[in-house]
């Protein structure tokens, strides 16, 4: 947490020294710039790179990083299985921390054929939660 707050304030201060921008809020020079917020571009990064993941465009066995959820919950097909953990070092774990981002998704999302296309449909989601 100590990183993140200190990698957001070197972003914080970097924005600020663009011309015409040194007045404003930080939210309104993120937007005017098309930036985002250090947590949120890691929460797409995640997205993303689980879709890349389920959708095999790397080659590596889904079920290496992920436990698929049989329990037949509605939702979308591709619903991710939240193991229990008493330990930080597990809870915190890519394969992990992605559960409650992803099975919340939309079966448009998810079942989409392109990367591109899971970018535009994940953006909206991702403004929502912002």
């Amino acid at each position: 947490m100590k990183d993140i707050k200190l990698i957001e304030g070197v972003q914080r201060r970097a924005t600020k020294l663009v011309y015409g921008m040194e007045k404003l809020h930080y939210e309104d020079r993120l937007k005017c710039l098309k930036l985002m917020r250090l947590d949120t571009r890691r929460k797409r990064s995640d997205m993303i790179e689980t879709f890349k993941i389920i959708s095999g465009y790397y080659n590596v066995n889904a079920e290496v990083f992920f436990e698929f959820d049989e329990g037949g919950r509605k939702g979308h097909p591709r619903k991710l299985f939240k193991r229990r953990s008493r330990l930080d070092i597990r809870k915190f774990v890519f394969s992990n921390r992605i559960v409650d981002r992803w099975n919340p998704l939309s079966v448009n999302c998810v079942m989409c054929t392109t990367v591109y296309q899971f970018k535009t449909c994940i953006a909206s989601q991702l403004e929502l939660e912002t």
